[in-house]
């Protein structure tokens, strides 16, 4: 796959050749644009998305970087 890259400055080394935007333009089209919950086909696989998405503001489960010595 050819990736599109730009020309910059970089600080001490002239022009050098950057990683340009990987993704495809646009926005989400068709019935299926932001419907999650048709996606899931189970209640379990719900409540599995809802709790994983929840788990950074309502658990004390913390991982990688958001583990921390001493709880806010």
């Amino acid at each position: 796959m050819a990736y599109k890259t730009v020309k910059k400055d970089a600080p001490g080394r002239g022009k050098v050749d950057i990683l340009a935007e990987t993704y495809e333009s646009g926005r989400p089209e068709g019935e299926g644009a932001g419907k999650w919950r048709q996606k899931l086909e189970s209640r379990d696989e719900k409540m599995k998305y809802l709790q994983t998405g929840e788990r950074y503001w309502y658990s004390d489960d913390w991982f990688g970087s958001e583990k921390r010595k001493k709880p806010a």
